[in-house]
């Protein structure tokens, strides 16, 4: 398959996503960023016996090998994601003595990617990483764009910081032996990217979600694609989320409610941003921002990836105001939303009916 590379813009930190099939197996992609350096490989238990070994013949194979090689396998799972956690990582560079030139490679899905890149960002005030995401939705979302951390038992994401990699390398091959629901969880990311910003990739994504479903390499790079580039778009033009890049979390708020709610993993993050989008796109209509129209058509295709497009059944208002009034978009206890003003076209704003939210809410009980 033809490798697709594109940038994210920032300057002198700006660095390379590049997408191939089998590009865990290309070591000359891995020459330049590994040869001599000090590495740790962050994975979790799951991938320690399924992905780990190939990879680690790979960079054993470079005509220039690393000086040092290392790996820690985090526990699976979206409820480990927490300080106790990081701290392996933390101990792992301090046992086996890595200096600041060390390198940090983030072999995972989100989990991983947003624990490896904290650790990177913090140990010795700053290391550099890279990040090798495993799952569709960090392909498409969180190992694009710099955003690192770990979650509170009080809220997600919380704690954390703004961290660019070197490169995000995606190898389109590894999807093959994802399970199903994970398939899922990261075409939610995928839609969202449709809905808030281009109303063609959408449409070929009502065309081609089949395909995409049935793991179609060349619809999977084409979709992967497309997102990192729209994502790098807006990471370049708002790195640290002070604006446009909160369009972004586009079912995020409502989704982030379901997953403290429920208990971190209970829900994977795909399937609370389905339910979420699918939420947003009805107070949007309510709003008369969308046509009823709209609103059926991208709940439609958020359903035909086989995603919740109804919120758990135990959840009240009560709990998603309670869950929402904790999301990273609250300024000065002003609850801001991302919603749709037609599809491909999203706004961040606290400039809407409440009244709309609150009959929301209330049907749920």
């Amino acid at each position: 398959m033809t490798l697709r590379t594109l940038s994210v813009d920032l300057g002198d930190r700006s660095y390379p996503i590049h997408i191939q099939k089998d590009l865990l197996g290309d070591i000359e992609k891995w020459q330049s960023f590994v040869a001599g350096r000090q590495v740790l490989i962050v994975t979790n238990s799951t991938l320690e016996s399924l992905i780990l070994p190939s990879f680690l013949e790979s960079l054993q194979a470079l005509p220039v090998r690393p000086q040092k090689l290392e790996t820690v396998a985090l526990p699976d799972g979206e409820q480990y994601k927490d300080l106790t956690t990081l701290n392996m990582i933390f101990d792992a560079l301090l046992a086996h003595r890595f200096d600041r030139r060390c390198l940090v490679i983030a072999l995972g899905g989100g989990v991983v990617g947003d624990m490896a890149g904290f650790a990177a960002a913090a140990y010795q005030r700053g290391v550099e990483f890279i990040q090798v995401p495993t799952t569709l939705l960090s392909q498409v979302d969180s190992s694009v764009g710099g955003k690192t951390g770990v979650n509170h038992a009080l809220g997600k994401n919380m704690i954390g910081a703004f961290y660019q990699p070197q490169a995000v390398l995606i190898d389109t091959k590894v999807l093959g032996s994802l399970p199903e629901r994970e398939l899922s969880a990261g075409l939610a990311e995928v839609i969202k990217y449709g809905l808030i910003a281009d109303i063609d990739f959408l449409a070929w994504l009502e065309n081609n979600m089949d395909a995409l479903m049935a793991r179609e390499s060349e619809a999977l790079a084409y979709a992967i694609y497309r997102s990192c580039e729209i994502k790098a778009e807006v990471v370049a033009a708002d790195e640290r989320e002070g604006g446009i890049r909160a369009i972004l979390n586009l079912g995020h708020t409502y989704g982030h409610a379901i997953e403290h709610h429920q208990g971190y993993g209970a829900w994977l993050h795909g399937e609370a941003v389905g339910a979420g989008m699918a939420m947003a796109c009805e107070l949007s209509c309510s709003l008369g921002w969308i046509t009823p129209a709209e609103n059926e058509r991208a709940i439609k295709l958020i359903e035909r990836a086989k995603l919740p497009i109804l919120p758990p059944v135990n959840m009240t208002g009560d709990d998603f105001m309670k869950g929402m009034s904790l999301d990273k978009k609250v300024l000065d206890g002003q609850l801001r939303l991302v919603l749709l003003k037609g599809l491909g076209s999203a706004v961040v704003t606290a400039d809407f009916d409440t009244q709309c939210l609150a009959e929301q809410l209330r049907q749920l009980g």
